[in-house]
């Protein structure tokens, strides 16, 4: 596997995401359950992990409601991870369906003749995050999105990209998630 940009929040990911979707990846890994942290917890730091992800163009303003939209649409993005794909609370969706009404991507027609999706102009912090639902469409459309997946350890959530053979990987790390899981169960079904 190439290095990882240098944004990615872990520079040790082992299971990262091909590009684009990586930036996807990158943004729902801002917050760390593990650790308790979040790279966009604060306006400056949130704004500085924006713009070297290029989820804000340079120089432009970024506002106290900017950082609650980012937020608002990663949970919402994550969300999306969840394995039951019909128990969405609406709520979690609905700042998704808010960039996608108010934008409107664009047909595309490469030299090879293959269509696809553009977001347009991509000036504002909320076209770029339009840019990552065109990129989770994509990824669907490829069957590339079932693979990214949330570590089923729910005290740590970290998303990671599942290279198995069987689509069937559960943890972020078996070594560490996998096994605290099989214990943990091991001494439920013990007691």
């Amino acid at each position: 596997m190439s290095a990882l940009p240098p944004w990615y929040p872990d520079p040790d990911e082992t299971k990262a995401a091909p590009m684009p979707l990586l930036v996807v990846q990158g943004l729902l890994n801002t917050r760390d359950l593990e650790h308790q942290t979040d790279l966009l917890g604060e306006k400056d730091a949130a704004r500085a992990w924006l713009e070297a992800a290029g989820l804000v163009p340079d120089g432009s303003p970024f506002e106290s409601g900017d950082l609650e939209l980012v937020r608002a649409v990663r949970e919402g993005i994550r969300a999306l991870l969840a394995p039951d794909q019909h128990a969405h609370d609406s709520a979690e969706l609905d700042p998704l369906r808010e960039l996608a009404e108010t934008h409107r991507p664009r047909l595309t027609v490469d030299d090879g003749g293959m269509l696809g999706l553009s977001g347009g102009p991509d000036a504002t912090l909320s076209d770029r995050l339009f840019g990552l639902l065109l990129i989770i469409h994509d990824a669907q459309q490829e069957g590339m999105w079932t693979r990214l997946k949330a570590c089923a350890n729910p005290d740590c959530g970290w998303v990671f990209y599942d290279r198995s053979r069987n689509h069937q990987g559960n943890w972020c790390d078996m070594a560490v998630c996998g096994n605290r899981m099989k214990n943990r169960n091991l001494r439920a079904r013990r007691r």
